[in-house]
Order: C-alpha cells, then structure tokens, then sequence
C-alpha cells in the first residue's frame, strides 16, 4: 500500500507526509493541510464486524493505522494509543436514552470535553516526532471554551513542547479558564479583548509569521498548531463514530449522527469515517444561533457575520476553520483574502469554486437552535429521561428531534462533548438543579491563575470585531518577553 501523503487546500499540489503536516501545522500558504478523497484508507467489512469486541484504543489502532503506518512503527503506535486512550483516564460512554436513540458521552476524560481525545493523541504524537528529531516547538491554540484546556493538559510537561494559548476576555467559564490559567509550567495562557474569532484570526497570525519565528528562535518552522486546524486533531476525531458505531448498529445498519458543531472539527472527522466506509445514512451539524453553515447549505452563499452569543460557547464559531476542508472534500475551494504584505485577513470565507452541493445535501443536514431552545431542551430531557445535558449536547439532540420527526426509531447517535458541570449556571437555569463541579475542576477552583491579559482592542468592523494590528504587536512583545527569559 501506498503512503498516505497530505496536501495544502490553497495547494493541491504540495504533498507531505504526516509528520511534516504535524510539526507545520499549517501549510505555508495559509491552506489546510487534507488527505486526497480518494485516497482515504476503506475498512473493511469484516475489521467492522470486529469493532464491537475490541476496546477504544483498539479501534482507534485499525482507523488511525493507515495514516500512519509508513511514519510510525506498529509497535509505537499501539503503545502511544494505548496511553492516549486508557479506560482509567479517559473512559468513553455509549448510553441507550430512548427508542434507538443514543448519546455517547465523550466527556469524562481529563478536563471532561471531548477535546482530550484529539488533544491527547496530538500531544504523544507530536511528542514523538520531536524526539525523532531532536526539535522543539510552540503549540500556539485559539480556543472558544474546551480546545484551549483539553490542549493545555495534553501537552503539559511535555519537555519538547511549550504552549501559547488565546481565549476570549468573558466568552468562557470560569472553570473553562482555570483549566488552562492554573497549570503553569510550559502552558502560558493570553486572555484576549475581543471573541473566538478574533483569537482565532490572531492564532493564524503567529502561526504563519515566519520571520517573528525566525527572529525569536532562529528557526521559522518553530509555531505550529494543535486547533482544529491541524491535521494531528483532525485524525484522531474520525475514530469516535466507528466507536459508536460498533456499539450501537444492528447488522450493519446506517446511523445517524448528529453533531453539536462549532469549528466542524468533530463534523468533518465523521465526513472522512464516511468516506473510510462507515454505514453512516446522514450527518446533522448542529449549530446555535450563528447559521451561516445552515445558510450556505440551503442557498448556495456564504457570507460571514459577527459572531453571536450563545450557551453552547464552544460553538459560536461564525466563520468554522474545517469549512474549507468540508469544502475541498466535496470538490470546492474556500481561502481567506489576506493582505499581501502583512498577512491579515481582509476578507474570510471567499469560495472560488463551488463544491458539489447536491452530494454535500446528501451527506449532511445543517440547522441552528435558538439560545431559549438551549434550554427548552435540556429541560425536556430531563424530565422525560432524567438525563442531564449540557448546552452543547442540547443543540445535537434538539436537531436530532427536528431530523426524526421526534421519533427514535431509527439508529442513532448524538455526541455529549461536555460535561454539564462545566457549565453550572446553564445548566441549573434549564432544570433547576446545579450540576456538581468534575473533581478536577473542584481542585482548580481554589489553585492561582497566571494570565497574560491582551489588553489592545480590536477593531470595530460592519457591527462586529476584527482583530487589530495594535493586538497583534502587543501580543508578539509579550510572547518575547516570554521566551526571552
């Protein structure tokens, strides 16, 4: 079998191989980095017959496998998931709710998000090339909740790795905070004026500013990425729905899986299992009230608008980083209109050629819920089923209802990507009970905090926020004040 190799989406052209696309992290040419469509690995009938008798690190071993084996020895491999995906650190729940209707709690992991399980195959991963290599490298993360902590945990202590996290000034939980403010270390955590988007935009900034790497480290490769951006999230997020799969299909039976989606990370890792063979009949992208995905589904336009505030923090995304993947995926390019000589981005979301929108409605239903249907929803569940959600899992089992018809006769899957503690005053306004902090979480509430505040405002753009080159320079002299020590 041929080596699986990697291309930019502004790129097509340029191959690397996994490795490479892991110390990058992002392409040189603002691209992200996709495996060809019709070189995605296929699984075959019988290693899905399989599934149901092996474990989580088992699974994840047979999808991952194909990716990496010509970069990474077996032997390495099984070792590195097998510590990523231990049952006593990071257990994975499948739980039957209703008729056919299932929720898989990817949440009870280290900092009790989903993101621990992309995080912490990242980090070993990444962990290990560096070791290879003799090299070190700058993780620099944006995060609109739960990636800047899964991410923080993963990598620290990792003596080749050091970690710049941003997170918008009040857009978090407190306890969302304190899991990335209180390792200390090598995790240093920015908190930024200004929303996700424009952590995110800054985030790219660093990332592809070559010549401040070469300036502070004397090496420009030294930034690389561990959001969804990166290849090294994006892989190890198409193992969870083979993972429900096994434990919830009745003799190779599609399911459905729906999806709370904020940067369509988790959306595009089940659109590439589809494409390995998984019997998936349709994938629903939940989104809360920032709809510009729905819109683009139903329309054919894509246009961005200012972020708006939602319960389901991690998901207010206006502008999802995976879209241009999605879109490659079914044929189409997306790219952001940057400044030539500065690097900014001027215009994000232009599509330069359209992807096939017709397969892409087939494979994928897109809806958004309202903030009062947040918790119009959890509180329904909760009382039909005594089961306790947190916003996010609302959004994906409320857009399950609406696909279904509210029947749940059909095989089914709804991804839990946070633990309802995590968010206690959602949660205790929806059902009137507050749910009690992960013990993790508890240790943190009292432990001292090092942020490194952004004080630079963005700018004010159409109603909405766009980073600012004020933003830009304050945070380059704070990262060198960092690194200069």
């Amino acid at each position: 079998m041929e080596p699986i190799t990697y291309y930019s989406t502004n790129n097509p052209n340029e191959r690397i191989n996994f490795e490479d696309a892991l110390l990058r992290g992002m392409a040189p040419d603002y691209g992200l980095y996709m495996v060809p469509r019709k070189e995605l690995p296929r699984i075959s009938h019988e290693k899905l017959m399989a599934m149901p008798f092996m474990y989580y690190p088992q699974i994840a071993f047979e999808v991952l496998s194909p990716f990496l084996r010509s970069e990474v020895p077996e032997k390495v491999l099984r070792s590195l998931l097998n510590d990523a995906y231990r049952e006593d650190v990071i257990p994975t729940d499948i739980q039957q709710v209703t008729g056919r209707t299932h929720i898989m709690w990817l949440t009870k992991g280290p900092t009790y998000s989903f993101k621990d399980y992309a995080a912490r195959f990242f980090g070993r991963m990444l962990n290990y090339f560096l070791g290879v290599r003799r090299l070190r490298r700058v993780v620099v993360v944006a995060t609109s909740g739960d990636t800047g902590g899964a991410v923080a945990d993963a990598l620290l202590g990792l003596k080749n790795i050091d970690n710049i996290v941003f997170f918008p000034k009040g857009s978090i939980s407190e306890g969302q905070r304190r899991q990335m403010t209180t390792l200390k270390n090598n995790i240093y955590a920015f908190e930024i004026n200004g929303d996700f988007d424009v952590c995110q935009a800054l985030a790219k900034t660093i990332l592809g500013d070559q010549s401040f790497a070469e300036e502070l480290f004397n090496d420009r490769e030294r930034f690389t990425s561990a959001n969804s951006i990166s290849l090294g999230r994006l892989l190890p997020q198409v193992v969870y729905p083979f993972y429900a799969y096994s434990r919830i299909a009745d003799n190779m039976e599609p399911i459905i899986a729906s999806i709370p989606s904020g940067n369509f990370g988790d959306m595009m890792g089940t659109v590439l299992a589809k494409g390995m063979g998984l019997p998936v009949s349709k994938i629903i992208a939940g989104v809360n009230e920032n709809t510009e995905f729905p819109e683009f589904l139903e329309t054919g336009q894509y246009e961005v608008r200012p972020s708006i505030k939602s319960p389901s923090s991690a998901m207010i995304v206006s502008h999802p980083s995976n879209l241009a993947r999605l879109i490659d995926f079914y044929g189409g390019h997306m790219y952001d209109e940057r400044d030539r000589v500065t690097g900014k981005i001027i215009k994000p979301g232009v599509i330069d050629r359209m992807p096939d929108m017709d397969e892409m409605r087939k494979d994928i239903v897109s809806m958004g819920v309202t903030n009062p249907q947040h918790f119009e929803t959890m509180k329904e569940v909760y009382e039909k089923y005594g089961v306790v959600l947190d916003p996010h899992g609302a959004v994906g089992w409320k857009v399950l209802e609406v696909c279904l018809g509210g029947r749940h006769d059909e095989p089914a899957v709804v991804y839990e990507t946070a633990d309802p503690g995590k968010f206690p005053e959602d949660v205790e306004r929806a059902i009137g009970v507050e749910p009690d902090l992960p013990p993790g979480m508890q240790r943190q509430a009292t432990m001292e905090e090092r942020i490194y505040s952004i004080e630079s405002t963005p700018e004010q753009e159409h109603g909405g926020l766009k980073l600012s080159q004020a933003q830009i320079d304050e945070t380059k002299a704070r990262i060198k004040e960092i690194f200069k020590r």
